[in-house]
């Protein structure tokens, strides 16, 4: 496990950042937080990372469950399951296609996946300490164990 302390937004983005430059196609990357933990904020970051254009904003998925972006060096799928009951609701909207599936798939409320949860992911849990920081821990399965001792 790796604990990091963000102090502000730009160490978020710098993590984001830094994260997407890591991505490998069928990486899944699961956000844990409360509301206003900053995982909308940190995807953008990643989304920058992987070379998402800025003019294809990145926003939270609420509503929608899902947002796909491309343009960047891969593929990205956004998901919010904030407004899924579980995991039948889940499969039921169809979001299972993209887990795992080409490019990064980046999880808010990853609670809600249940037993469909993969595997092979990168868990990162977010807490707010203050308006701009925020204590980050990240378990870190399959692959990403080395790339983020490497990085």
């Amino acid at each position: 496990m790796i604990s990091l302390s963000l102090p502000d937004l730009a160490a978020t983005a710098e993590l984001g950042r830094r994260l997407g430059q890591l991505i490998r196609s069928g990486d899944v990357i699961l956000l844990h937080g409360g509301l206003g933990a900053g995982k909308t904020a940190l995807t953008q970051a990643i989304a920058a990372g992987l070379g998402v254009p800025p003019e294809q904003h990145v926003s939270s998925p609420s509503f929608a469950l899902l947002h796909e972006y491309s343009g960047g060096r891969l593929p990205l799928a956004h998901l919010d399951l904030w407004r899924l009951a579980g995991e039948d609701d889940v499969e039921a909207a169809g979001l299972l296609d993209y887990i795992g599936g080409p490019g990064l798939t980046v999880i808010e409320w990853p609670e809600r996946l249940g037993s469909l949860t993969p595997a092979q992911r990168l868990d990162v849990f977010l807490e707010a300490v203050s308006e701009h920081g925020r204590l980050c821990r990240m378990e870190a399965g399959n692959s990403w164990a080395e790339r983020l001792k490497n990085n």
